[in-house]
């Protein structure tokens, strides 16, 4: 399906988060690039913008840049580097310049979550431009989601916020829908909003999901598209949840799935 050309002239770039160590994974070599199913983790996010045929295709580097360059180069790939990462919010303001001229929707994923089907994708997609949302989340629910962000809506189902785990209440902790960290978010003012974010927190750091409050009070239009399988945006952090990973892909390519 070739979704970047429509709405009216609303096209489509994607940002691919991977600049991160992954300490997780307990190894110096860049998490994204450990092997899935004999290729770079992240080569299988890229193979899923790619579905979409983006206007844009960036990947933000940083923990051993040059060998992620190395790893996945190639012609339709803009790389933008975060050389003193300060946070998610601070990463997607370094893609700026790459942004320049740019006009359409944002789509923002992670190196470290491969498994997400195109299908999926696109249904994510069409949402939000049904809704007409400034932003849309993807999100999920999970019995225990310690350790993500939780999703706060109002009395009409909009997200209000997402409040990270270090910084939540028990009140907060006891919601199971959680942000899976894939957005969608129109690109009018995008940058503006993102030089509002604090990194008055618990990490010191500049949380991209702190746009949210800021577009509400702006009075934007947030929006959530729950999916039904959690596992399908889990991130991939340590060995063991790699190699699980590697049987979920290994019964899609068998037809199990």
């Amino acid at each position: 399906m070739v979704i970047n050309k429509e709405t009216g002239t609303r096209f489509l770039a994607v940002i691919i988060m991977a600049a991160g160590k992954g300490t997780r994974m307990k190894s110096d070599f860049p998490k994204i690039l450990h092997p899935l199913n004999g290729r770079p983790m992240v080569s299988h996010v890229l193979d899923i913008a790619r579905s979409l045929r983006p206007n844009r295709l960036i990947l933000i580097v940083g923990f051993q840049k040059w060998r992620v360059v190395e790893a996945v180069r190639a012609n339709d790939i803009i790389f933008v580097h975060q050389d003193n990462p300060q946070g998610t919010g601070h990463a997607i303001l370094q893609t700026e310049v790459a942004l320049d001229g740019f006009s359409g929707d944002v789509l923002i994923l992670s190196g470290d979550v491969p498994l997400l089907p195109e299908p999926v994708l696109d249904d994510f997609v069409q949402f939000h431009r049904q809704t007409n949302a400034w932003m849309t989340l993807m999100t999920a629910n999970l019995e225990d989601p310690t350790g993500y962000g939780r999703i706060v809506r109002d009395e009409n189902g909009f997200v209000t916020a997402i409040i990270e785990e270090k910084d939540a209440d028990d009140r907060i902790r006891g919601i199971k829908e959680f942000n899976s960290g894939i957005y969608l978010i129109r690109s009018d003012s995008l940058f503006d909003r993102l030089k509002q974010i604090s990194n008055d927190n618990a990490k010191s750091e500049y949380y991209l999901t702190d746009i949210v409050g800021i577009a509400v009070r702006d009075g934007l239009m947030v929006a959530a598209n729950k999916i039904e399988d959690a596992n399908l945006v889990l991130g991939i952090n340590t060995v063991e949840e790699l190699a699980e990973a590697e049987h979920v892909l290994m019964r899609r390519i068998a037809g199990e799935q």
